[in-house]
Order: C-alpha cells, then sequence, then structure tokens
C-alpha cells in the first residue's frame, strides 16, 4: 500500500527553485555598474609626481656634472635668483 501525502514542504520542488536563482542573480548583476571617478586633486597629484620624476633626473644630471667637475656656475644669474627670492617674501 502507497500512500501520498502533499503535507508541508515536501510538495515543494527544490532543484525547481534553484534553478531560477541563478537567472535572478544575473539580471541583478547586469543591472548594476561600478563607476570610477578622479577627483581633481588625484589628477592634480599625478602630474606632480611626473614633475618630480623630471626634477629628480635634473638632480641627478647636476650630482654627475659637480662629481666630474663640470658643473659651471654663473655668479651673476645665482645673485638675481637670491635676490628674486627675497622680494617676493617681502
Amino acid at each position: 500500500m502507497k500512500i501520498n501525502h502533499n503535507i508541508g514542504p515536501s510538495g515543494i520542488n527544490p532543484y525547481k527553485r534553484q534553478m531560477s536563482t541563478p537567472d535572478a542573480a544575473a539580471n541583478a548583476a547586469n543591472k548594476k555598474a561600478d563607476k570610477v571617478e578622479i577627483s581633481s586633486t588625484a589628477k592634480e597629484m599625478q602630474q606632480l609626481s611626473h614633475l618630480s620624476v623630471q626634477r629628480q633626473q635634473k638632480v641627478e644630471e647636476l650630482k654627475l656634472q659637480v662629481e666630474n667637475g663640470m658643473y659651471k656656475i654663473n655668479p651673476k644669474e645665482t645673485a638675481k635668483g637670491i635676490l628674486a627670492f627675497y622680494q617676493k617674501k617681502d
């Protein structure tokens, strides 16, 4: 004798419920998209780092010239630079 009772959750097919879940997850993923924005401050910082690389290269060139005895100082230009620096500070 075989008795079938559909009382409680035994009448629900759990595999059918799982099959519909990936479709819902895929649709939810397609609706939302990540977005990245770089602020103007961050862009300026990127440019400043590029300038610091150029400055470092210039410093290395000057170091080599000093070490090799090839660096020549122009006293008039140096005096003009010092004077211009202190006139701006006042």
